[in-house]
């Protein structure tokens, strides 16, 4: 996999959600021969903490994740392991 796929994840991430905290893990390596592996896209960790997150239940935490990595789905990415998190809960 290409280093270029976390820093792209990482540049639409903090564009979209100002984290306070932001850490991405390409873990592709470890799903060699799966399926997604074949078509191209990336299996990835995502630990973000965000104060846009306050308030809001793990399904819309999530959805604002996807929301802002959209144009990588799909294609570049096959997976994606979320925990998003505000500041309070660290």
């Amino acid at each position: 996999m290409s280093d270029v796929r976390p820093d792209k994840i990482r540049a639409l991430l903090t564009a979209a959600l100002a984290p306070e905290q932001l850490e991405v893990g390409d873990d592709s390596a470890l799903h060699a021969g799966h399926p997604g592996a074949a078509s191209g896209g990336g299996h990835y960790r995502v630990k973000i903490v965000s104060a846009r997150f306050t308030g809001l239940n793990l399904v819309m935490r999530h959805r604002l994740v996807y929301d802002a990595v959209r144009q990588m789905l799909n294609s570049e990415i096959h997976a994606l392991a979320i925990t998003a998190l505000t500041p309070s809960e660290l």
